[in-house]
């Protein structure tokens, strides 16, 4: 694999599960690690374990979202990574739903990528470099019954993923979707065990966002799909 060009990653939307063996593949790979969440109480550990820098922000907050930044580039540099992982979801059947509810569930799986991949592209821009990763979920490409929002949720940020990278690209900025589809495998939720596998391993998912960063410019992915090998599509 072609070595990854970068020195630093900026995860939004840290905590436990894909983020945190995303931040532990980068550290390994020697990429230096900013945690970016609402709440950093919970990412001592992770930090410690692999010598990230944690960072409180809401992403949905233009002065959060522009404070990270700023914190983040006086820590370990401007951000040449970043990752956003945030994700909110409600469920219950349409005419039941809450419109709050369904407000911030736009607010985090959307609006936040918006904010932090334009704070991200502005410092991008200056140098021709970088990386904007999104992570999407089966709902970014199928609307479930009684999951309407988290499918508008994800349905907008797959559609801001193509459009930037249709526009930043060709300024030598990669972005690139994953759709993650399947169910994450996890303490609180491990493979049955009449069928393993069955549920995409963090680990797994991290290698393919570190190849997917290891690209060649001659052939960048915008989007990439990972599901286990008995997930239906």
């Amino acid at each position: 694999m072609t070595e990854i060009p970068y020195r630093n990653a900026l995860i939004v939307g840290a905590g436990a599960g894909l983020s945190a063996a995303l931040a532990r593949a980068f550290a390994k790979a020697g990429i230096k690690v900013a945690l970016a969440a609402r709440s950093i109480d919970d990412l001592a550990a992770l930090a410690k374990e692999t010598g990230a820098k944690p960072f409180a922000c809401d992403a949905v907050k233009c002065a959060d979202v522009d404070a990270l930044f700023a914190a983040v580039t006086s820590a370990i540099g401007e951000p040449e990574v970043v990752v956003y992982n945030a994700s909110y979801r409600t469920r219950g059947p349409f005419v039941e739903l809450d419109p709050a509810e369904v407000e911030k569930t736009l607010q985090v799986a959307a609006f936040g990528g918006f904010l932090v991949a334009q704070a991200a592209a502005k410092r991008m821009l200056a140098g021709g470099r970088g990386a904007i990763l999104f992570t999407g979920a089966s709902a970014s490409i199928k609307g479930y019954a009684q999951s309407a929002p988290f499918a508008m949720g994800k349905f907008a940020l797959r559609g801001l993923a193509q459009s930037l990278a249709r526009e930043l690209s060709p300024l030598g900025i990669h972005v690139a979707h994953f759709v993650i589809d399947g169910g994450i495998r996890s303490a609180r939720r491990p493979d049955p065990a009449e069928r393993p596998d069955s549920m995409l391993d963090p680990d797994a998912i991290a290698a393919s966002y570190l190849h997917v960063l290891a690209q060649p410019r001659s052939a960048w992915s915008w989007e990439l799909e990972l599901r286990p090998w008995v997930e239906k599509f």
